[in-house]
């Protein structure tokens, strides 16, 4: 089972794997979060952009650039990495907020944890700046876009789910840019 599992050893035990054999290359990876809003909240962010908490997107924003800068401490094999850039992009579209991550470093190993861990930190944020207007707001999906640099190459979900015929290319979360229904915030 090891064999299959990079964070096991040879008995099993969890371990954070040795990068010190990999070759220093740029890597960038870009995640996003989906957030339903309810129709009330969304009218409210679109003309308002905050609550009685404050500026909703700009704190999403902070907060999202922390959790990036953090994952290593939240998830156990993770590693810490300097990193080159964290940039938040906010968007309200069809009565949803879209938070897409996008995080660069040059390193040994991949920044993949780092940019989902920004998109669900800037998610929980906006959900939390924005519950005092509803508690029905729903975190539809959390996922990674596009990651490149390594070993392993790029990769890109929508053309992932189109080689592995995915039933979930059809359900996937909406990937929102530049649409007519799109508002860019903050």
């Amino acid at each position: 089972m090891s064999a299959d599992f990079t964070h096991l050893d040879n008995r099993e035990h969890p371990r954070m794997v040795d990068v010190s054999h990999k070759a220093i290359t740029e890597r960038k990876a870009v995640a996003q979060a989906v957030i339903r809003l309810g129709q009330e909240l969304f009218e409210l962010l679109k003309e308002e952009g905050s609550t009685s908490k404050g500026p909703v997107f700009q704190t999403a924003i902070i907060a999202g650039i922390q959790g990036a800068k953090k994952a290593s401490e939240i998830i156990p094999m993770c590693h810490p990495l300097p990193l080159s850039g964290v940039e938040i992009e906010t968007e309200l579209a069809d009565g949803l907020a879209v938070l897409t991550a996008t995080v660069r470093t040059t390193g040994k190993t991949g920044v993949e944890m780092e940019a989902l861990t920004a998109a669900s930190v800037a998610a929980l944020t906006l959900y939390d700046m924005c519950k005092s207007v509803t508690k029905g707001m729903v975190i539809e999906s959390v996922h990674l876009i596009h990651k490149s640099g390594g070993k392993s190459g790029d990769y890109n979900s929508a053309s992932f789910h189109q080689k592995t015929n995915s039933p979930g290319h059809e359900d996937s979360p909406p990937q929102i840019s530049n649409s007519q229904n799109t508002t860019p915030l903050a």
